[in-house]
């Protein structure tokens, strides 16, 4: 990616989006055809197996979360030791980062492994989903050593500006995934049929792998044990906020998961599902978001508003023509889109009602997630997180559950309201943005 000042201060913003985001793009499609065929061949497998995977979402994500989190903290201390030319510090850093993933990884297989029945119990009263449940969490968890390795590492690298070396990984990780699924679901080539417990084994391979890919250059001797403390706080200091805004998504995935569990497993799976082809429809919208920070945070300090708010203005535009497409395809072709996954027919009526409801969302959400980012890149930090926890916490689960209260068929509306409302204050956060900077633009 080129840095120099006439790249992001003079380049048309459309030139600079379409040079930064077809790696970003790439990577998240990588991950986004994983998710599709993992649920894919589950499905294929048992019904039974596909509602397990809805319901274990929130774990993985929570696992991500805490991961990445540390990662990012990791990542700016580095980066800001390299600054100041304090490469041996910077090394310090990157060591205590494996200590760290190694801590939560086995903090997390314990935890999970023990809790893992009675959080089963609370999302479902299927003795079959449960089992399922069990099965797929408890391999997903015990096995993750894979994905906090990897994504220590991973910031690691990036922190020294290698991010070719991560981008490969998670690509081969997630191939390495997808092949094995149908490999050890069904039994393929002399290996035993594994079923749902194939696909978790899958999933923390493609981890291993990838972390694997990117241990030679990420991997740093630890320091001596006297410098984690200080260096442990300064890492959380900044990661934390990272770990709670992901967070955050793993409440409101879990809070709706539970209000639709009061109505069937079915209700259940058809979300899940949603939320799988969401990865796939998101990518232009998340590249979109990538692209914008670097680009409005340069121009900002450089106090050019009026190419911050062009910016904006792009990526509106470019955003809500992508996301009319998958309104389009929600709306109209909603019963293909679920029958790739699924063939029970409770599942697929659930699914076509939500399914057209949350399409209503896709353009509203183009505000929804874009203004935070620009809060972000602004300095806003603390509106930004306002933005997003307002989205996530406040408005996603205690909407479902009021809305649910009228009739299952209200609750899809919490997505649509969600969105609109989000968009409203971030817009209002915006234009209080820019009266506060009239000065500026007209200079």
């Amino acid at each position: 990616m080129e840095t120099n000042s006439s790249f992001y201060g003079t380049e048309k913003i459309n030139k600079i989006f379409f040079k930064i985001a077809p790696p970003v793009m790439l990577a998240q499609l990588i991950q986004a055809l994983y998710n599709i065929v993992d649920s894919l061949f589950v499905g294929k497998y048992s019904e039974s197996g596909l509602t397990a995977l809805s319901i274990i979402y929130p774990v993985q994500l929570l696992m991500i979360a805490l991961a990445v989190g540390t990662g990012v903290g990791i990542n700016t201390n580095i980066a800001h030791f390299l600054g100041i030319k304090r490469y041996k510090k910077a090394d310090e850093v990157a060591g205590i980062g494996f200590s760290l993933a190694i801590i939560m990884w086995i903090l997390f297989a314990v935890s999970c492994y023990l809790l893992m029945p009675a959080y089963a119990r609370l999302q479902t009263n299927s003795d079959t989903v449960i089992a399922d449940v069990i099965t797929y969490g408890r391999i997903a968890c015990v096995g993750s050593i894979g994905l906090f390795t990897e994504s220590i590492w991973t910031k690691v690298l990036q922190a020294n500006g290698d991010m070719k070396t991560p981008m490969i990984a998670q690509i081969t990780g997630a191939i390495t995934n997808i092949v094995l699924d149908p490999i050890l679901i069904f039994g393929l080539f002399g290996i035993p049929k594994l079923g749902i417990a194939g696909a978790a084994f899958a999933t923390i391979t493609g981890q291993v792998v990838a972390a694997l890919l990117v241990m030679k250059k990420g991997f740093h001797r630890s320091p001596s044990l006297c410098k984690y403390p200080e260096d442990i706080r300064r890492i959380y200091a900044l990661g934390i906020p990272n770990i709670i805004m992901q967070a955050t998504y793993t409440f409101y995935i879990f809070g709706l998961n539970m209000i639709l569990a009061g109505f069937s497993d079915e209700a259940v799976t058809a979300l899940g599902l949603y939320y799988k082809w969401q990865t796939f429809f998101f990518i232009p919208l998340g590249a979109l978001q990538t692209c914008i920070v670097p680009i409005i945070s340069y121009n900002y300090a450089a106090k050019s508003i009026d190419r911050c708010k062009h910016t904006m203005t792009v990526a509106f535009i470019w955003g809500i023509a992508l996301m009319f497409i998958g309104t389009l395809c929600f709306e109209f072709i909603p019963e293909p889109m679920l029958s790739v996954f699924t063939k029970d027919s409770e599942v697929i009526r659930i699914g076509v009602q939500g399914f057209r409801f949350i399409g209503i969302s896709f353009i509203p959400m183009v505000g929804a997630q874009i203004y935070p980012v620009f809060l972000q890149a602004t300095g806003e930090a603390f509106k930004s997180s306002f933005l997003t926890i307002m989205r996530t916490v406040f408005l996603f689960v205690p909407l479902g559950y009021l809305f649910s209260r009228f009739g299952f068929v209200y609750f899809w509306l919490t997505f649509p309201i969600t969105e609109v409302i989000t968009t409203i204050v971030g817009f209002m956060f915006y234009r209080r943005f820019y009266r506060q900077h009239k000065m500026i633009v007209h200079e």
